[in-house]
């Protein structure tokens, strides 16, 4: 694919999630595409955006000119800077709505968060920020560091929802939760039997 790419072509290729941290054949195309710095961006994309498929796939973004230049769009000028040597990943596993019943797809909040952060990465870093479990621009030595691995959550951070809690607060309240839970239990355990003796077929406790 790369091969045939013009100068300032750019592609995009859905692949599998093995393919981020593949050993063999997979990790030398990998590293060869990393270290000629033709991969623009790694996104991760949630489960059952497909009808073929449930599991949760990345699509790979490839881009021949990562320079910085100006260029001439079907509806507008954009202006890029230079990102040479930098690979920003995105995870959208967290991402998207109900399409559907059993299918995922992006809600036009989620449209507007996601290109926003990969264009303001790409034409001005004081725009863009990495944010937590969402997204981070990470340098060429950062990828060689992991050994050349693609997997986003190694690059991203996560939130730590434990540090804000205040286990002995939780603590005092937790048995009456749980009390209240075995209540409800109890009354829908009554309510299930009472049904069934109106029917006329009781049930042994």
């Amino acid at each position: 694919m790369v091969s045939k790419l013009s100068d300032n072509g750019v592609a995009g290729s859905i692949l599998a999630n093995g393919a981020l941290s593949g050993g063999g054949e997979e990790y030398k195309i990998r590293r060869k595409l990393i270290e000629n710095d033709v991969i623009e961006a790694i996104v991760i994309l949630p489960r059952s955006m497909f009808y073929t498929t449930d599991i949760s796939v990345t699509l790979w973004i490839l881009n021949k000119n990562k320079k910085a230049r100006t260029a001439q769009l079907p509806d507008e000028t954009r202006n890029y800077r230079n990102r040479a040597n930098e690979i920003l990943f995105l995870d959208l596993r967290e991402k998207g709505i109900p399409f559907e019943k059993k299918f995922t797809q992006f809600s036009e909040d989620n449209i507007t968060e996601i290109t926003a952060a990969y264009h303001n990465w790409q034409a001005d870093l004081e725009k863009y920020k990495n944010v937590s479990e969402f997204c981070y621009a990470a340098t060429l030595e950062e990828v060689k560091a992991k050994d050349f691995s693609l997997v986003p959550s190694k690059y991203i951070a996560l939130v730590n929802r434990d540090e804000n809690i205040d286990f002995d607060d939780k603590m005092k309240v937790l048995p009456t939760e749980i009390s209240d839970l075995l209540l409800q239990e109890a009354q829908s355990k009554n309510d299930l039997l009472s049904v069934f003796n109106e029917l006329g077929f009781p049930l042994n406790k």
